[in-house]
């Protein structure tokens, strides 16, 4: 059986996680897709082709990728190179204290270009990623024509 995991599976955006998928077969090419959908509903993903090791399994920490959004070694590729569906849109986190962006990992068998909704990943986790930690507290600041935020921890 397939199994994806991204350990942690909660994190601050700016913090490292681990992904790893277990359960290929030794060789086998997979995609690894990321994807999540930002406040306004708009989709963004990332994708990068493996071949699994002699043990049958994925680590981009590890493997390079051959390519995709991006090849070589890249722990944090799938974070980083979110691109949008719709051409001109930035991924920027409105309600940073509120909510976190769900990132929804898939691995997809062979390699895989498109977003084909017959397609069933094999195996599938989600990841979130805050933008403020717990019991950090968010002051506005308005000074003359200064506008910002302050954040002060707990």
């Amino acid at each position: 059986m397939v199994e994806v995991t991204v350990t942690p599976q909660s994190s601050l955006a700016d913090r490292p996680v681990q992904i790893r998928v277990r359960g290929l077969s030794p060789s086998q090419l997979v995609t690894l897709r990321a994807w999540l959908k930002d406040e306004q509903g708009e989709c963004f993903q990332s994708r990068a082709f493996f071949r699994a090791d002699g043990a049958g399994e994925v680590d981009p920490g590890l493997h390079a990728a051959l390519g995709g959004s991006y090849s070589g070694v890249w722990p944090m590729g799938l974070f980083w190179f979110l691109q949008p569906d719709t051409l001109f849109r930035r991924l920027v986190k409105r309600d940073v204290a509120g909510s976190p962006f769900r990132v929804r990992l898939e691995v997809l068998d062979g390699l895989s270009l498109g977003a084909d909704p017959k397609e069933r990943p094999l195996a599938s986790c989600e990841a979130e990623r805050w933008y403020v930690g717990p019991g950090v507290r968010r002051v506005p600041v308005r000074e003359g024509r200064v506008r910002g935020a302050l954040f002060l921890p707990p």
